[in-house]
């Protein structure tokens, strides 16, 4: 028999004058469950996390301008670029919500750990 997963609780963060990088790994720990002494990598038992203020994250350094996020449509010449600070702009809360899910691990879990991850500029 399997012990019972422990109760879900909702950790609400402030993302303002956080670093990005750093501000993710947290909500990546929470999202896992490896805060607690009961964590399993196969099973989910992390809380789901609220992060707030999502428009005010921190980045170091030039990576407003320096930093690019490409996406391609699969065709020829369909590659587009965007930098930090225009998507920064747009949506911020796309930023935080890619950081994390590159944070996750790649496997089916990591929809599931997504879908618990709410984001509010």
């Amino acid at each position: 028999m399997r012990k019972p997963s422990p109760p879900q609780t909702i950790v609400t963060l402030d993302a303002s004058g956080k670093v990005l990088g750093r501000f993710a790994t947290q909500v990546a720990v929470y999202l896992m469950g490896k805060h607690r002494p009961s964590y399993r990598p196969d099973a989910i038992t992390g809380d789901r996390v609220v992060v707030e203020n999502a428009k005010k994250i921190m980045v170091t350094g030039n990576k407003l301008t320096q930093k690019h996020y490409h996406h391609f449509s699969g065709y020829p010449g369909g590659l587009r670029s965007t930098n930090l600070r225009d998507k920064l702009a747009k949506d911020p809360t796309s930023i935080i919500i890619l950081a994390v899910k590159r944070m996750l691990p790649n496997n089916r879990q990591r929809a599931l750990l997504l879908k618990r991850l709410t984001v509010k500029p």
